[in-house]
This record gives structure tokens, sequence and C-alpha cells, in this order.
């Protein structure tokens, strides 16, 4: 058993927030079931990286799900669209607002079609505001919504992050909306619209910055690699080229960082006793910090902090992430085969449940696999009302 093996989902979303979302709903065993044009799939399919003729994307986002194709366009598609959402617990899409309601699909006739349903919609903007109808990609909302002005070093070029941090926030937030719906449903009987908004999501990243704002007038912006608000802790380079991050900021942590530096006598300078003097003189501290980083390799800065007991981690290679031991001690990268690209590793489940664990229960699926195979368990279609419906291009 997994704990949301009896919920139903219909994934009709693209790129990563609202297909990221339907994967960790797969994952504690949800039936999710992608849906994608006929033929060419989803646009992700389409885009590098690749593997041959075949993207990456589509393989990080759809683990879990069984896929079918369907012809959004044609009235007969759409029709069997709403079949569909009748017998769905949760709807997933990620059209720009409107496109739905052009379909047919509005939460008014969905909500009479089918009471019981939570229809999750996430967008750029919202469904409501001047702003919702306008495209958004997440490097737009990072920068619409303050990240990316936190993002750098200091005095320098605003940057996104390195990954799409929006999206896979909104995916979060998404699932969180959507296991809510689902428990008020266990009152209520009544399915309800979760309206998610990468714009709204941004805030919630956004740390001290909007009261403070707010409070004093201050604007929070770019910081590079260093803590806001104590130090030292920050990026440090090392003998060997490689970069690591200590985080001996705190009042607790600076006198076992100032020990094990061989720094003792800064304890007894009023300019360094506290984080609030501290503060005062980042650039001081830091240099003393990075000139004993600078005579060693970082495997023996590593050693020094563990021993001392400080935070501190090297800044990690993508090789030596997927070698890491403690990352395969927990079970965090899976192989999973696939039809198109044979043995794939992957991410593993990062949420770990006691009693109803997640599972890998189907690889990420090619355009359409389980195509016939959903319409007979869903609707009921025998085989010759789904070649009917493959003649006519309508899955």
């Amino acid at each position: 058993m997994q704990a949301l093996n009896k919920l139903k989902v219909l994934d009709l979303s693209r790129y990563i927030a609202g297909p990221n979302c339907g994967m960790i709903l797969g994952d504690q065993g949800a039936d999710v079931i992608k849906v994608e044009s006929v033929g060419r799939g989803e646009e992700t399919r389409l885009l590098p990286p690749k593997i041959g003729d075949h993207a990456i994307y589509p393989l990080v986002f759809n683990r879990n799900k069984r896929a079918m194709t369907l012809n959004f366009r044609s009235p007969e598609g759409q029709t069997l669209l709403r079949e569909l959402i009748a017998e769905a617990d949760v709807v997933i899409e990620n059209f720009r607002p409107g496109t739905l309601e052009k379909m047919g699909c509005d939460w008014d006739t969905l909500k009479a079609l089918n009471e019981r349903l939570i229809l999750v919609r996430i967008s750029g903007y919202g469904q409501t505001g001047p702003w919702g109808r306008k495209p958004c990609f997440d490097a737009i909302a990072q920068a619409a919504g303050g990240l990316m002005e936190l993002t750098g070093e200091a005095g320098g070029q605003p940057m996104p992050a390195g990954t799409f941090i929006i999206d896979y926030v909104t995916s979060l937030y998404a699932c969180i909306g959507i296991l809510s719906a689902v428990e008020a449903r266990h009152t209520t009987g009544v399915g309800q619209l979760v309206d998610l908004a990468m714009l709204d999501c941004s805030l919630s990243l956004l740390m001290t910055a909007i009261p403070e704002f707010m409070l004093t007038g201050r604007e929070l912006t770019r910081g590079g690699s260093r803590d806001r608000y104590s130090t030292p802790a920050s990026n440090f380079e090392c003998k060997d080229g490689r970069w690591v991050h200590i985080n001996a900021g705190s009042d607790s942590l600076f006198p076992r960082l100032a020990a094990a530096t061989g720094n003792e006598h800064l304890l007894q300078d009023e300019r360094f006793a506290t984080n609030s003097a501290r503060m005062q003189r980042i650039e001081d501290v830091e240099a003393i910090v990075s000139e004993w980083a600078m005579a060693r390799t970082s495997d023996e800065v590593l050693a020094a902090m563990d021993e001392a007991g400080i935070p501190c981690a090297r800044v990690a290679t993508i090789g030596e992430i997927c070698n890491n031991e403690q990352l395969h001690a927990r079970g965090q990268f899976m192989d999973v085969e696939n039809p198109a690209y044979g043995k794939i590793t992957m991410a593993g489940i990062p949420i770990q449940l006691s009693d109803t664990p997640g599972q890998l229960r189907h690889a990420p699926p090619v355009v359409g696999q389980h195509t016939a195979e959903v319409l007979k368990d869903w609707l009921g279609y025998d085989e010759d009302q789904v070649a009917r419906l493959r003649e006519q291009k309508i899955v």
C-alpha cells in the first residue's frame, strides 16, 4: 500500500511545475495519467539535452505516470477530455489562463460535471489580476518576483538561480494545495479550485526582504555567497583550487572556528568577539579565514571543520553528487527501464514514509504508451473504440 493509491490524477501540464507536481503524487502511489498531444507529445520532448533523438527532460518529471495522447483541438477530443475529468480526483493544468475555457472546460462546467474534482491551475501570474494573461517562464518569475535581485555577486549583475527554482517551489505548493483540498473534501464531500501563481510562490523565497523593506525602507540585494546576517559564513577557496562553504557565524560556532584555525586570540578582541561586531568587519573576518583555507587542501579544511563540529561542505560537482555515499545510502538514486532509452539512473524519492513508502511503479513513459490501457481502466473503452479514436486522430 502507498499513501495516495486511491487518488486518480489527470496531468494535462507541460514543462516543469505541473509535471513535477504530478510526479510527486505518483511517487506516493497516485494513478497519474500524463496527457500529451497526439504524435509529438509535449514541448519538452523536442528540447535539448538529448540522447540520440530522445530528450532527457521528460525522463526527469514523468516517472510513475501512465501516458496517453489526446487531440485537444478537436471537439471529439474535448468531449473525451471531459469524460476523463469526470472520473478524476485531481486535474493539473498549466495552460495560459483562458485556455481551458476555450475548450469548454471552465471551472463551473467541470464542477457541475464532477463535484469532487480538485482542479489545480498553475500559471505565471494566477487566474486573476491585471497580469493574468501574460506569458511566463521560471526566469521571468525570478526576475519579476525579486529572487534575481537577491542572486549574484555584490554589486554585480542580477543572476537567475542555477536551477528552475520557482518551477520546483510552485510544484511543491501545488502538492500542498492538492493534499489540503483532499483533506477538506473528506469533510465537505466536494472539491475545489487550487490557483497557483509562480509570482506568488516566488515571494515565499524572499526571506526577510518584504518586512525589512516595509518596516525600515532597506532593500535587500545581492551579496554573493555570504550569509546576510552572520559572518564568517561564505565560500572560501582552498589550496587545491576547490571551494568550500563554511558557516561559523553564530557566537556559539565562531569560538570553535577560532580554535580550529589557530586564531583563539580573536575571542579576546572586541572587534571579533560577537557576531554583531564581526558584521561590521566582514572583510577582515573573511580575510582571516581565507588565508587559513588557502594554505590547505579542501580535504584538510573539511577534516578540520568536521573535527571542530562546524557546518562545512565542499562545493560539489555533479560528478561528485552522483557518487555521494550519503545519497546512495539514503537510496536517492534509482535505475529505471524505458522503452526508448534503456536503463536510466535518476534522482530518487526524497519523501521517506515509514509505513507507506514511495516506490517506482512506472518508468517515464514514451508518448502515448498507455493510451489504450488508460481508456479501458478509466472509461471502460474496448479495443474497437480505441481503434476508432486512433483512426480519427483523436488519440
